[in-house]
């Protein structure tokens, strides 16, 4: 075969394979992951790219696809079989996936669940098992796939154990473990009562009359209790869950990492209605499971739930909307929040402003590429008051 024009993608055609330097050999893990597959007798397990929170960005931690494939991107999807192995993208990944992959991966251009599935019923024989870990699905993507897989000869199981985390063993990242504070009343304008008080009134006014709400997404809890982490990039959350129930409130989390001042805000109100119990975080799941054998409704967002926590409840004692009262109330923002967005925004002109005039002067002698001008600009927006970083990584293109 003729060599590739282009020496910054992989070559799987050629013998031996062309690989370029990004390309990481991801041989040995798809070996260790086959072998706990057989363990666990799949024949195809799905790896998603989010966490057990449906987390636009997330921890290392959570990096599953990352880990076994070399591929970066944010958004993506890989299927392993005994013998196979592919990777579906959108077109924005296309060309980083061909610098990241080796040969041992396919590429699949497309995101499409139908994809997906063909791929399974080619790769899977009749009879066989396509393994996932249900508290790394979304309800929506469970029972997509769970449809499209119906009558042809494959199962979709939840496994409770995730092979993936048994093959990646002790290399994988750990847990974060960085403070958990709260957020000062000046920046708030609610308490964490008034907004508890505020979702018990939904509750009551709700045609169903609700008993809890269960909060799955990072944001919302944060949001509820005023209080902020730094446990994924970008935004200040904190791993954690909540259910909020008519005469209690239940908060799942790393209670180790919870500053004096936080668990001095959750805490004041015990006993009683306004009482925060702390439990630990991996207790959400079992302590949900329990509180569904009463005689209760449980409301959720199904956007930010996943398939294993929703299966805790039964069907018949689910209130299901697509994103919850407390998501809901987040995005309205009071006056006082409103006064805070407009001073942010009047901070955050300034360092543009600033930015452009570096550029002026600075462009023209030919020194600036488009990472460093990113860096400034990081640079510029840190400086200003009240900076906690950029809310997603600064673009910085140019021609």
């Amino acid at each position: 075969a003729a060599a590739s024009p282009r020496t910054d993608i992989r070559d799987c055609s050629m013998d031996p394979p062309y690989l370029p330097p990004t390309a990481t050999n991801t041989t040995g893990r798809l070996a260790a992951l086959r072998v706990t597959l057989r363990a666990h007798g799949v024949h195809a397990y799905i790896v998603p790219s989010t966490d057990a929170h449906m987390s636009e960005y997330i921890a290392e931690r959570d990096a599953r696809l990352g880990w076994l494939t070399g591929f970066s991107g944010s958004a993506g999807t890989g299927v392993v079989t005994q013998d196979r192995a592919a990777l579906w993208t959108d077109s924005r990944y296309w060309t980083q996936a061909e610098r990241q992959l080796d040969c041992n991966w396919e590429l699949q251009r497309t995101t499409a669940i139908e994809s997906i599935v063909l791929w399974i019923l080619e790769a899977v024989p009749e009879g066989g098992d396509v393994g996932l870990d249900p508290f790394l699905f979304s309800i929506d993507t469970w029972n997509s796939l769970s449809r499209a897989l119906h009558g042809s000869g494959r199962t979709l199981r939840p496994l409770d154990t995730n092979p993936l985390d048994q093959a990646w063993g002790d290399q994988r990242p750990p847990l974060p473990s960085g403070q958990i504070d709260t957020l000062p009343p000046e920046f708030t304008g609610s308490s964490w009562q008034e907004k508890v008080a505020g979702v018990r009134r939904r509750m009551e006014e709700h045609v169903r009359r609700p008993t809890a709400v269960l909060l799955a997404g990072l944001e919302e809890t944060a949001w509820l209790f005023n209080l902020r982490g730094d446990d994924v990039p970008y935004t200040p959350v904190f791993y954690a869950y909540t259910l909020l129930t008519d005469t209690a409130i239940s908060l799942f989390v790393d209670v180790s990492r919870l500053s004096a001042a936080a668990r001095g805000s959750l805490r004041g109100g015990c006993p009683g209605p306004l009482c925060v119990e702390l439990q630990e975080y991996g207790q959400a799941h079992t302590h949900l499971r329990r509180y569904a054998q009463g005689n209760v409704t449980v409301w959720l967002g199904t956007a930010y739930t996943t398939y294993g926590l929703y299966g805790a409840v039964p069907q018949e004692k689910l209130l299901e909307d697509s994103y919850s009262p407390v998501m809901l109330a987040k995005a309205v923002k009071n006056a006082k929040e409103q006064e805070l967005l407009r001073a942010a925004h009047v901070r955050d002109a300034v360092a543009v402003i600033q930015y452009l005039l570096w550029l002026e002067k600075t462009v023209p002698q030919g020194s600036v590429d488009e990472f460093s001008g990113a860096q400034h600009i990081d640079a510029l927006r840190r400086a200003q008051e009240h900076s906690r970083g950029p809310s997603f990584e600064s673009i910085s293109a140019s021609g």
